[in-house]
């Protein structure tokens, strides 16, 4: 009995220490095999829920039809808000807009010439509903006693558009000696203006000015003079005359 148990245990041992090459290959190949395995079945069982779980597939394609129509684009929650007094500071016009949805923004545009308020001013808000919502309530109402214009902004300028309106905005000669044009029809140009006025002094330039970023007229313009009677004679003639179907408004820049 002891010679038996002392053959197996040193069956058992040498076994152990040395296997041979057949178990060697044959236990490589079923470690591998449980391995692949393996791998096959994490792989499936990761990627079993997102295929089969069908509350995963309707917020995919909840947030792709969010993207494709996101009201947070710029060009649909910004306004244009025109008339409005000179007096009306961003604070002032954030406030009357916000009883009316959320702003992002309020900025009073200012000539950098004079340094007057150009009675417009552009409100970014929040979204496009608050913009909606906005127009709606404020186009036409007033402020102090002026009827405001408020609508979405116009489309951005063709950029063979751009270069031209630059061109004319840099050649415009500033002088202390300088009339405000207002009430312009939409249609005056920059020198059908410095026509219009040529006759009444020596005109040194003229300039009509446009909504930044569009081709639209903001409604007004500016002529400068070489002296301060040139000014004086065009405010006394033309303030009140018809340019272009319009009466036009005419006093010191």
């Amino acid at each position: 009995m002891a010679s038996t148990s002392s053959s197996s245990s040193l069956l058992f041992t040498s076994f152990l220490q040395k296997p041979t090459n057949t178990s060697t290959t044959h236990l490589s190949e079923l470690n591998f095999r449980s391995l692949k395995q393996q791998i096959i079945s994490l792989k499936f069982t990761r990627k079993l829920p997102v295929a089969l779980n069908p509350r995963r597939l309707n917020a995919v394609a909840e947030d792709t039809s969010v993207s494709t129509t996101d009201p947070s684009i710029e060009s649909a929650r910004r306004l244009y808000v025109g008339n409005i007094p000179r007096t009306v500071k961003n604070d002032e016009l954030r406030k009357i807009v916000e009883e009316h949805g959320a702003v992002e923004k309020a900025e009073v545009m200012y000539d950098k010439y004079s340094g007057r308020s150009r009675r417009f001013a552009f409100v970014t808000m929040k979204t496009a509903e608050d913009a909606n919502a906005a127009i709606e309530k404020l186009n036409g109402t007033e402020i102090g006693g002026r009827s405001i214009k408020v609508n979405i902004t116009e489309k951005p300028l063709q950029s063979m558009d751009l270069p031209v309106l630059q061109s004319q905005e840099s050649q415009f000669v500033d002088s202390p000696y300088k009339v405000y044009v207002g009430n312009l029809a939409k249609t005056v140009t920059t020198d059908s203006l410095k026509n219009f006025f040529s006759g009444k002094g020596n005109v040194l330039s003229a300039k009509v000015s446009r909504v930044p970023g569009t081709s639209k007229s903001s409604g007004y313009g500016f002529v400068s003079f070489s002296s301060e009677e040139d000014v004086d004679t065009a405010i006394s003639s033309l303030n009140n005359a018809v340019l272009e179907g319009q009466k036009i408004r005419v006093n010191k820049a």
